[in-house]
């Protein structure tokens, strides 16, 4: 059975997913809105362990500091996609890496000569469990703030949350990254 649940946040509603045992969802409001989602075929998630876990990590989270715990995850995704999100969970709390970096350490994992960013931002740009596995710590080469299905908005407050000093990442100029 699959369960759904909504935690208010200081950046607005964000919507966890579970499959009874473990977290498989976190989405921001507006990723659901972008993809118009249907949440009728799913059960109310709200007194089950992983969602109260969750919603504990997330409140101290927004409190501005470490969760020093990680409810049961289980999102679902190729063996590659799993492996960038190994790197993404690895990636110390207000600290960033580039893509070009994740790339790096891929090759690396997969004993290969080298690795495709693109490769690894697809991946990224998948990720299920949004702010715990923290794709928003992921900049590119030259300090670009770049793609995050939340907004570039949340990316740079989820950064600053963290004491990033956002100052020096540059935002697109197009809007319609927003």
């Amino acid at each position: 059975m699959d369960y759904t649940a909504v935690y208010s946040s200081p950046m607005g509603n964000i919507r966890l997913f579970s499959d009874g045992q473990a977290l498989t969802g976190l989405y921001t409001e507006f990723w659901c809105k972008r993809q118009d989602k249907d949440f009728g075929a799913f059960e109310n998630g709200d007194e089950l362990d992983v969602i109260k876990q969750t919603k504990r990590w997330l409140e101290i989270y927004f409190a501005g500091k470490e969760p020093d715990f990680v409810p049961p995850l289980a999102p679902a995704g190729s063996v590659f996609r799993k492996e960038v999100w190994n790197i993404l969970r690895s990636i110390p709390y207000g600290k960033v890496m580039t893509y070009g970096e994740i790339a790096k350490l891929m090759a690396l994992r997969l004993n290969k000569e080298k690795m495709s960013a693109q490769a690894v931002g697809g991946a990224v740009g998948a990720n299920p469990i949004g702010i715990i596995i923290p794709c928003h710590r992921v900049i590119g080469a030259h300090g670009n703030l770049t793609g995050y299905a939340g907004g570039l908005v949340a990316k740079r407050a989820l950064l600053e949350l963290e004491g990033i000093d956002t100052s020096k990442l540059l935002m697109p100029k197009s809007s319609r990254f927003l």
